[in-house]
This record gives C-alpha cells, sequence and structure tokens, in this order.
C-alpha cells in the first residue's frame, strides 16, 4: 500500500470512526431524557392514600398521592429519584405517615403517570415541586410544610428555591450537569469519557432548550431559606463524597451533614434505615413540629 493510500485509509477510519461516536452520543441522549411513564396504579397501604392531579407551570399533569395523618401539624413532601415513580418513596411515605406527618408523594414529569416529553434533569421538574408546595399549603394551611428528596427530586427542588417550606432534605443530589455526566460516564466508558462528556452535554440545547450552565444544582443551594439537611453514601460514584460535600458548604445555616459509610447510590433508606431513622426523623422534628426554634443551633 502506498503512503497516499495509507494515509486515505487512515482518514476514512478515523471519519466513520467519529460519525460511529457521534451516532452512539446522539442516541445515548435520547434514552437520558426519553419519558419514563408507567402505569403506578394505587398503594396497597395501612392508611388512607388519595389521588390527586396536580397543574405545573410547566403545562404538565402531575399524577400525586395525599396521605393525612391524624392530629397532623406539618406535611411531607417526597420527590423520587431519576426514571422511577412515586412508588420509590412509599417506605419514607410509611416512616413519616407513622412519625405523625401528611404526606405528599408526586411523579416528577415524565415519569410514572405525569404528562411530559422529556426528563430535564430537574430544570422543568421544579415546576413540578413548586405545584407540589402549593398543593400542600391549600390543603393545609396551617401546616409546617418539609420536602425530602433524592436525586433527581432534590435537584429539582434545588432549582426551584427559593421555596416556601420550613425544612429540606437532600439525598444524593449531583452538583452539576457536568460533573453528573463526567462522573457516570467515567463508570461506564472509562478514558472514552473525555470524549463522549462533551457530546452529550452539547445535546442539551438543541433537545431541551437548556443549557449546561443552567443545570448546576449547586449554584441554588444559596437560594434555599430553610434548614437543611444533607445526605450522601461515602462511595456513591455517580455523585462523589467530596462533590456532595460543595453543596453542603455552599448553603446557609441551619444545616446538617449526614454520611452513610458502605453506601453507593443507593436508597439510603433501605440501604441503612437505623441510621436514616436516626438522622432524619429529629432532623424534620427540630423544624417542623410547633413550638421548636427554628434557628436551633446548626450540625455541621
Amino acid at each position: 500500500m502506498s503512503r497516499l493510500n495509507y494515509w486515505r485509509t487512515y482518514a476514512w477510519v478515523l471519519i466513520l470512526a467519529l460519525v460511529f461516536v457521534a451516532v452512539a452520543a446522539w442516541q445515548a441522549g435520547s434514552i437520558l431524557i426519553a419519558p419514563a411513564h408507567r402505569i403506578v396504579g394505587h398503594p396497597n397501604l395501612d392508611f388512607p392514600v388519595y389521588d390527586a392531579k396536580l397543574r405545573s407551570a410547566s403545562g404538565a399533569v402531575i399524577a400525586a398521592w395525599y396521605a393525612p395523618a391524624d392530629r397532623a401539624e406539618a406535611t411531607v413532601i417526597l420527590l423520587h429519584p431519576v426514571r422511577s415513580d412515586r412508588r420509590a418513596m412509599l417506605g419514607r411515605a410509611k416512616l413519616f405517615h407513622r412519625a405523625g406527618y401528611a404526606v405528599v408523594l408526586i411523579d416528577l414529569q415524565a415519569h410514572g403517570e405525569s404528562t411530559g416529553r422529556h426528563i430535564t434533569f430537574g430544570y422543568i421538574e421544579r415546576h413540578d415541586v413548586s405545584a407540589a408546595v402549593a398543593y400542600a399549603r391549600n390543603l393545609n394551611p396551617q401546616h409546617r410544610i418539609g420536602i425530602v428528596a433524592s436525586s433527581l427530586g432534590g435537584a429539582a427542588a434545588l432549582m426551584a428555591s427559593p421555596l416556601r417550606v420550613d425544612a429540606l432534605v437532600l439525598e444524593s443530589v449531583y452538583t452539576t450537569i457536568e460533573d453528573a455526566a463526567k462522573n457516570r460516564l467515567a463508570m461506564r466508558a472509562g478514558p472514552l469519557s473525555k470524549l463522549l462528556s462533551p457530546l452529550l452535554l452539547w445535546q442539551l440545547k438543541p433537545r431541551l432548550g437548556v443549557s449546561s450552565s443552567e443545570l448546576r444544582p449547586m449554584d441554588f443551594m444559596a437560594n434555599i431559606e430553610a434548614p437543611v439537611l444533607i445526605a450522601n453514601g461515602d462511595i456513591d460514584r455517580h455523585t462523589p463524597i467530596t462533590q456532595a460535600r460543595k453543596l453542603f458548604d455552599a448553603a446557609n445555616t441551619p444545616k446538617q451533614w449526614v454520611v452513610f459509610k458502605g453506601a453507593a447510590h443507593n436508597d439510603l433508606l433501605t440501604f441503612n434505615a437505623k441510621q436514616y431513622k436516626n438522622d432524619v426523623l429529629p432532623f424534620l422534628y427540630r423544624y417542623l413540629k410547633p413550638g421548636n426554634q427554628s434557628n436551633a443551633t446548626p450540625c455541621n
């Protein structure tokens, strides 16, 4: 093979490889933003749960459950992780209901039985969070309101801030979409992640109408006006503990930092129910029970 033919062949192989990578990145992007609709049905619980439909400012219709509690003085809103639905938060619903709280669970848009065309990593889902808060306040105007949110739910709650809530629990929440993409791709593609990450992030604007600079939950930490608890697994590769700590450091006081040793990007309640109860329940009690000091000493 002549030198000229060699370089022509090399160029074609390179071009085909780049086209393959670009197509693969586009298909991966399609999977990531695709809706996760499914029939949720009705929960089989030992306390009454009522179906509701909420109107999000985005135009989506949000499927919800409401569980009242006898003599409740506060409501806890539960926000699920990505590609999940409100059933993922049923364990927490049982825990908080038994603790005396009314509970609201929603399907974020493009999840479960809520409408919506795309998953937007918290950017549009933030309107669903605001709708849930308004719904809870309209149901029980005298109640204090808390939010317990995992992963995508936490990002949406941050992007919706400031919210009219009295306590906020954030579990395993990503710091920026750049960090989230790099972390996840590094787990699957190794060194290729440095090439694939920009290709995925570039798709945000043409496909979702949002730029990576607008998907930075960490930048909204200063907007939180309520006490916040941030929890993370210490071997979480989706949101490494060092990144989660940045969220905590950016938060206003009062705030509390909780590490689940040995936990990856797990359901933290399922992973260690004892620790979850010992850390999260006292935090909510401190700020949601009438008569408690809302400006209590922060736990660092």
